[in-house]
């Protein structure tokens, strides 16, 4: 307090931790004459704010400094008002002061309320900006009495200023499209990147982030969650009863409300039976009405396509509940681990799979690494960002550690990076994304970007369905058996398609009739690329390398009794596919068939069988189905190989179509017959 004209001046803090925590010199400052100053408008052109300076209000003030610092590379906030004791004499005197200034308040600790341990940007930081009210000159007006403009930290560059909370602003018209948008269904990342389209912004330069979008949607909640957590119970219970194949788990917290829920289909754990050897386990996804984590587990089958294991919805992203979901998901698929899982990053998951799948190989997808890239470095590096995109791809692909280490030196020194905290993090995880790190384990070929395109539209079509809470597992399962139908026809389709021999070799018509067609073009690409390799004994296995190359090359190893065959670069590890290296081998020791061991179960042309599916003991009629649909895959695959074959196959196969319908099939044995499809 202080007193000024015979009354006495209230201070007030508009933040409590800033008393004591500035030390602004008031006489620091002296105030012009009114005839020496001039009133700055909004329009002014004026930058630097000067002693004397005068605005209509202190809001006009306030504005004019906050354009000032944002230019400068800082932000400000409102600091302390002081205004006279006394009916009428109201704020006479106000602070505007650096974001960074006093210090972190001292909190106290409280046993049972958890603390947030956040580090503050504050520092003490003594730039400032004091108005005075004045009626000297007959209104009433506002007239800059101090200013200081040093500061004790370094002021941040025009493309990372807007990053500060006090800069990002989200307009009334984007709020009602990001409504709309959360409508839809769709997630928080393709808000963002249709916005950046519909204003035509660079990826990252929207005035507001992800994480201000997702805070803005916790208020557009109606529904209350706690009934449709009963309903969304209920339903489950539902299912299960149509469905006993349908599995589901769920915690309650001590209020006896849903915490986390996790489930999966009769056919999901059909597939991770054989396709289960690699999974994406993707925690990037919220469901927007109730901002709940929503993690899915998927893998790719033998034709290339997605299929989906399970879902988990979580109430908070921790190590409890992560843990809780993987427990989840081993107890559906009775506790068999995948080989190798990929996910996005985060410490909590990290931390949750090395308790719960030890012997599981964890690994960081890369196109949930490469979505955040426009947001970390497209400001940073501006024109340069698409060429440091095509090198960062570029080392990311490269077969040794070594060259991976040269590669990435060389692309922090040529970008100047050697600072950037995203690099450095990267850096420090590259055992976990770099795919010279990856090669020795199976990752069913997701590590490429074209299937993470194919997973992450998969992922989508669940993401579009979301409505109520409630019906959300049914509308997956929908969507799901939208996929397992589609899926049937691209599997027709690449059965139908004739498949072109291109090196005549024995092994490439012995992997034709044993590989699905997306399998066998990959070996088929391996088996071209051979043919421009040389091969060399050695006392210990054979070298091979490219025609053209007079050093270098892979070791092989071969033991033809027992058929074993591996190879330094670790392709079939990697992929589940013998790599020309290896292939140039067995051609060169007249080896006409492919050993049995290299064609995987998960790259034929397979059905899988329905025993696996179901814990009972399977109906006559369900093992009858599957027979059935074994001999009709057995005949689509033969059928193709020639035009004489499909022909006699679509005549007799339509005479026997036809004989079929004219059986009578009663109303009751449709009723017993739909029921057990149900469990199929």
């Amino acid at each position: 307090m202080m007193s000024e004209d015979a009354g006495v001046m209230l201070v007030v803090y508009d933040d409590p931790s800033d008393q004591r925590s500035l030390s602004l010199d008031e006489t620091s400052s002296t105030e012009e004459s009114p005839d020496e100053t001039r009133l700055s408008l909004e329009t002014t052109n004026d930058v630097i704010p000067y002693i004397g300076q005068r605005f209509s209000t202190h809001d006009a003030a306030y504005e004019y400094y906050s354009e000032f610092a944002k230019q400068c590379g800082f932000s400000i906030r409102r600091h302390r008002t002081e205004g006279k004791d006394g009916v009428g004499k109201g704020l006479t005197r106000r602070y505007f002061v650096c974001h960074r200034a006093g210090n972190t308040p001292i909190k106290t600790s409280h046993e049972r309320k958890p603390q947030r341990n956040r580090k503050s940007s504050r520092c003490g930081c003594q730039a400032y900006m004091r108005i005075s009210k004045t009626t000297e000159l007959g209104a009433p007006e506002w007239r800059v009495t101090g200013f200081a403009n040093h500061h004790n930290h370094e002021l941040l560059e025009a493309n990372q200023v807007r990053f500060l909370p006090a800069y990002r602003t989200i307009s009334e018209s984007d709020k009602s499209r990001i409504l709309m948008f959360a409508k839809t269904g769709i997630s928080v990342q393709q808000m963002m990147r249709l916005m950046e389209l519909e204003k035509c912004v660079q990826p990252g330069y929207l005035p507001f982030t992800e994480k201000d979008v997702r805070n803005l949607l916790q208020t557009f909640r109606k529904l209350d969650p706690e009934d449709e957590s009963i309903d969304l119970l209920r339903m489950c219970r539902n299912i299960k009863e149509k469905d006993p194949n349908f599995k589901f788990e769920y915690t309650l917290d001590s209020d006896h409300r849903l915490e986390n829920i996790a489930w999966s289909y009769a056919s999901s754990v059909q597939s991770y039976e054989i396709f289960g050897d690699a999974v994406v386990f993707d925690t990037t996804h919220r469901l927007t009405a109730f901002d709940m984590p929503l993690g899915i587990w998927v893998g790719i089958n033998n034709y290339g396509m997605p299929c989906f294991f399970g879902c988990v919805l979580l109430r908070e992203e921790s190590l409890r509940s992560f843990s809780w979901a993987l427990k989840a998901f081993l107890s559906f698929m009775y506790g068999k681990a995948p080989q190798t899982i990929l996910t996005d990053q985060n410490m909590f998951l990290k931390e949750a799979i090395s308790m719960e799948m030890p012997t599981t190989k964890h690994a960081l997808c890369i196109w949930m690494i490469v979505a955040k890239f426009p947001s970390w470095f497209n400001a940073v590096l501006g024109e340069r960002y698409n060429e440091w995109k095509s090198e960062f791809y570029r080392i990311y692909n490269l077969e040794s550690i070594e060259d991976f280490e040269l590669g990435w030196r060389d692309l922090v020194n040529s970008f100047g990076l050697h600072s950037n905290r995203h690099i450095v993090n990267l850096y420090g995880l590259r055992s976990l994304w770099a795919l010279p790190f990856l090669r020795s384990h199976f990752f069913a070929g997701m590590t490429t970007i074209g299937q993470s395109k194919s997973i992450n539209a998969f992922i989508q079509r669940f993401l579009s369905a979301q409505t109520r809470l409630a019906h959300f597992v049914e509308q997956v399962a929908v969507a799901v058996d939208f996929k397992d139908q589609a899926g049937e026809q691209q599997t027709m389709q690449q059965n139908l398609q004739n498949i072109s021999l291109k090196t005549g070799a024995p092994m490439e018509s012995h992997a034709a009739s044993t590989f699905t067609p997306y399998a066998f073009s990959k070996l088929q690409e391996q088996l071209v690329l051979a043919a421009h390799y040389a091969s060399f004994e050695m006392e210990d296995g054979f070298l091979v390398r490219h025609h053209t190359k007079a050093e270098g090359g892979r070791k092989v190893y071969w033991v033809p009794r027992e058929g074993i065959i591996s190879c330094s670069c670790h392709h079939f590890e990697f992929s589940g596919i013998l790599c020309r290296h290896a292939l140039r081998v067995l051609s060169t020791g007249n080896c006409f068939q492919i050993p049995e061991r290299y064609l995987p179960v998960r790259w034929r042309r397979i059905s899988i069988p329905s025993a696996k599916l179901l814990q009972s003991a399977p109906s006559d009629h369900a093992e009858r189905i599957q027979l059935l649909q074994n001999i009709v895959s057995t005949l689509v695959t033969e059928s193709a190989k020639s035009r004489e074959r499909l022909d006699i196959a679509t005549e007799q196969v339509s005479i026997l179509l036809s004989r079929i319908r004219e059986q009578p099939v009663s109303v009751q044995s449709t009723r017993e017959i739909s029921s057990m499809h149900r469990n199929i």
